[in-house]
C-alpha cells in the first residue's frame, strides 16, 4: 500500500512539474541543461549509478552501491539501491553566475527510494537480523561534475522506514558519493549556429 502510495505521489508530482515548466529543447531535439544519460562509477560508498535526462531539470537515477540507513530502530550498513526523481531548481542562476551545468551539475530536490538487502549487508544492530529494508522521503542534494569527469553528489533528507521482517519508522538518510562520470558531458562552452 505504502509503495502504491509513493508512485502515485511520483506521478502526480511529474505532472505537476512539467505543466509548471515549458518543455523547450536545444536544436536537435535535446534537453535545455540536463544531460541525456549519465553513468558515473561511485568511489567512496562503492557502486555504479545511471542518470536519465526526462523534461527540462527533471531526472531519474538510479544506483547499486554500498549505503548506511539510521532509524528510531537502529542502522543499517550494506549493499542497497537508491532510486530517485530530481528536480533541478537552480540551473539558470548558475548559468547567470557564469558557473557550469555540464554533467548535471545543480543543486536537487528528490523523491527518494532506497532498498537495503539482507543478504548483503555488513552490519547492523536491528533485531532480528534477517530482515530488507526500504527507505521512502524526500532528499536534497547537491550534485557536481568537473572537466575531467570527476563528479561528488551530497544528499540529506528523511522518510519513512519500512521493514520486512524489522520493525518500521522515521529517520533520516545521508548520503556522499564521490566518482567518476564515464559518458561524454555537454560541451561547457556555448555554441551558435
Amino acid at each position: 500500500m505504502l509503495q502504491k502510495g509513493f508512485f502515485i505521489l511520483l506521478f502526480c508530482s511529474t505532472i505537476f512539474l512539467n505543466g509548471q515548466t515549458n518543455r523547450i529543447v536545444e536544436k536537435g531535439g535535446g534537453l535545455i541543461h540536463l544531460e541525456k544519460q549519465q553513468f558515473r562509477f561511485d568511489l567512496l560508498s562503492p557502486g555504479i549509478s545511471f542518470e536519465l535526462g526526462l523534461f527540462r531539470n527533471q531526472s531519474i537515477s538510479s544506483s547499486l552501491g554500498l549505503g548506511i540507513a539510521t532509524y528510531q530502530e537502529g542502522y543499517a550498513l550494506g549493499l542497497a539501491m537508491n532510486n530517485r526523481y530530481r528536480y533541478y531548481h537552480n540551473f539558470r542562476r548558475r548559468e547567470n553566475l557564469g558557473k557550469t551545468v555540464s554533467g548535471n551539475s545543480g543543486n536537487y530536490v528528490a523523491a527518494a527510494q532506497a532498498i537495503f538487502f539482507s543478504q548483503l549487508r555488513l552490519s547492523t544492530d536491528i533485531e532480528p537480523d534477517d530482515y530488507n529494508l526500504g527507505f521512502y522521503g524526500l532528499v536534497y542534494g547537491i550534485q557536481r561534475t568537473y572537466d575531467k569527469g570527476f563528479n561528488f553528489n551530497v544528499e540529506i533528507g528523511g522518510g519513512y522506514y519500512r521493514g520486512d521482517g524489522a520493525p518500521s519508522g522515521y529517520g533520516p538518510l545521508i548520503g556522499i558519493n564521490f566518482g567518476w562520470v564515464a559518458t561524454k558531458r555537454k560541451s561547457r562552452k556555448p555554441t551558435f549556429d
